[in-house]
């Protein structure tokens, strides 16, 4: 239920803001809000904190494309692996957590576009027990957009908390 509330809101964001050029179809391609959102799901059966995190995707694109100096496409990628590569280092470059103080590694799983946005999923393996505190530093496209906003959603044992970083925050914790 949640997921479909994000896919909605994006989907709105994109085609009623429009663009100043009064054609609607440029309002798929530009927006007024520079957003991302990840989700960290805390699963408790196989003891993982699954992270996805949805970015817009022609954002997206143009941040990669400063950083490696070239064209990047996340739609129809001519080097499925580059790619993988690409937003895996990015976001784990970006996008840091500590479980009860204790920094963990991001398992790159995998990205897909869906419409106007790129998933891209990452799991934190065989945690001890659930997660009491929750840190995170999120820096995502604050190098693109000075106007970026990224919400974070965490749920761990049915418990839900979120919040919201403006540009230039970066950190937050989430208590469980």
């Amino acid at each position: 239920m949640v997921i479909l509330l994000y896919k909605w809101l994006f989907t709105a964001i994109t085609f009623l803001a429009g663009h100043p050029s009064g054609n609607p179809a440029d309002s798929l391609a530009r927006h007024p809000l520079f957003v991302s959102v990840t989700e960290m799901n805390y699963n408790a059966t196989d003891k993982n904190l699954e992270i996805s995190c949805k970015i817009f995707t022609d954002d997206f694109e143009k941040t990669l494309s400063n950083i490696y100096h070239s064209k990047v496409d996340l739609t129809a990628p001519v080097n499925k692996s580059e790619a993988d590569k690409m937003v895996s280092e990015y976001i784990k470059g970006h996008f840091q957590l500590k479980l009860d103080n204790k920094a963990v590694t991001l398992s790159f799983v995998g990205f897909e576009k869906e419409n106007d946005a790129v998933w891209s999923y990452f799991e934190v393996s065989k945690t001890a027990t659930a997660p009491k505190k929750i840190d995170v530093v999120n820096t995502i496209l604050y190098e693109s957009y000075d106007k970026q906003m990224n919400l974070m959603h965490a749920t761990v044992g049915g418990n839900r908390k979120s919040t919201r970083l403006n540009y230039p925050d970066k950190e937050t914790s989430f208590q469980f």
